[in-house]
């Protein structure tokens, strides 16, 4: 499956200003380390009750959205709809930020690389999905 994965990604026709595939893993281990830190403080302080839980609900939803990304644009091989998805990831993260940003400000800050990655990532998507239509 995953060679097959490979063969169906690499045949889609990418811009010229596409990063090479391996950069992905390294740019991905360090925005989770950054996501780890700063999303489970946000689910501490609600667990804590420092802060409501409706704050973290775009939190909550932005990893939804992230990790079914993997599974949308690979499993089902559905440019169109990782495309939707990576707008619910850049959407629900900016949201997150806004919200925290009263309660956590480091929060906000420790994101800025994230969303900066997505911004381009979602670019890149709907850049991919529309020259593969």
């Amino acid at each position: 499956m995953q060679n097959t994965t490979y063969n169906w990604y690499s045949q889609l026709i990418k811009p010229t200003w596409a990063p090479p595939s391996w950069l992905f893993g390294p740019v991905w281990s360090v925005l989770y380390v950054l996501i780890a830190v700063s999303f489970g403080k946000v689910f501490w302080s609600v667990w804590q009750k420092q802060i409501p839980f409706i704050i973290a609900l775009p939190f909550v939803l932005n990893l939804f959205f992230n990790f079914i990304f993997t599974y949308i644009q690979f499993g089902l091989k559905n440019n169109f709809l990782a495309a939707l998805d990576i707008l619910f990831v850049l959407g629900t993260l900016i949201w997150a930020m806004i919200v925290i940003y009263p309660y956590l400000k480091w929060v906000t800050y420790i994101q800025i690389p994230y969303l900066l990655w997505v911004m381009f990532a979602t670019i890149l998507q709907l850049t991919i999905t529309y020259l593969n239509r």
